[in-house]
């Protein structure tokens, strides 16, 4: 066999480049409900293929996201389909504009369910959308730490790294089960041990998580216990106990409730 020299290239062609772009392609369940949603935020569809294979792409501001035919076997009720990151300099302008266009097209905060939108807590670096085939969004803001902590502090006293732990549930992992379980058995075990203002954190905690996850049967008799709590704390631990309910009023205006968090008045008047 004759021999034969491999092809000779230009160098500058087979260099690596570093100017890659890449482009989430995401699993698409319902295309008419897909586009209908992400239109309702505010996004503008710019492609559109039904035949012979679905594609769609929708773009807001600066960024785009391309939708395929889901897989076979797909459930969007699992929320493992696909997901997103987005990076932003401030989560919290994006948040209220989603919020004001969900209001304007459905009448309501879609914060249950799904789709859904996750509350932000002032302060808060991130939240995460979540469309009608189990897609998550989740936007972030670029100066999150690299490298999180998660909670759970050892050398705090055991409620309060309950409610530490919580915070990373609640804010992070999106559970809010799993936060309200937390501390609402850390308060059981450790609230009679433990310093009057982290029970009346705990307590406050709950209150904000009953509403999140629409369970508001309890929250006037945890009004209550956090009345009675008040008037052991210090001013500036009163201060800050008042700051973490008035988080779940905020919530609960947000997600347009028809009921008060409370009976009429804020429990720190």
């Amino acid at each position: 066999m004759p021999q034969t020299s491999p092809p000779q290239h230009d160098a500058t062609e087979s260099t690596v480049k570093p100017n890659e772009t890449t482009v989430p392609l995401l699993p698409c369940a319902d295309p008419d409900e897909t586009l209908a949603f992400y239109r309702a935020l505010g996004f503008e569809v710019t492609y559109e293929m039904r035949k012979p294979y679905v594609y769609l792409v929708v773009e807001y501001s600066g960024f785009a996201l391309h939708f395929g035919r889901a897989p076979k076997n797909h459930d969007p009720a699992t929320e493992d389909g696909g997901g997103c990151l987005v990076l932003v300099d401030a989560v919290a302008p994006y948040h209220a504009a989603f919020t004001a266009a969900m209001r304007k097209t459905y009448g309501k905060v879609l914060a249950s369910g799904r789709p859904r939108i996750t509350r932000y807590r002032p302060g808060a670096s991130r939240f995460t959308v979540v469309d009608p085939s189990g897609n998550g969004i989740i936007f972030i803001q670029r100066d999150e730490p690299e490298e999180l902590e998660y909670g759970g502090d050892k050398t705090l006293p055991p409620l309060a790294r309950a409610l530490d732990n919580a915070r990373i549930f609640r804010e992070f992992k999106n559970d809010d089960r799993a936060a309200f379980r937390a501390v609402k058995s850390a308060l059981r075990r450790h609230g009679a041990q433990a310093a009057p203002v982290d029970r009346a954190l705990a307590v406050a905690t709950l209150v904000e998580l009953s509403i999140a996850l629409d369970e508001r049967d309890g929250v006037k008799p945890l009004v209550r216990d956090l009345e009675q709590l008040l008037p052991q704390l210090t001013e500036p631990e009163r201060q800050r106990v008042t700051q973490e309910f008035r988080l779940a009023d905020r919530l609960d205006e947000w997600i347009a409730a028809a009921e008060p968090v409370g009976d009429e008045a804020d429990p720190a008047d």
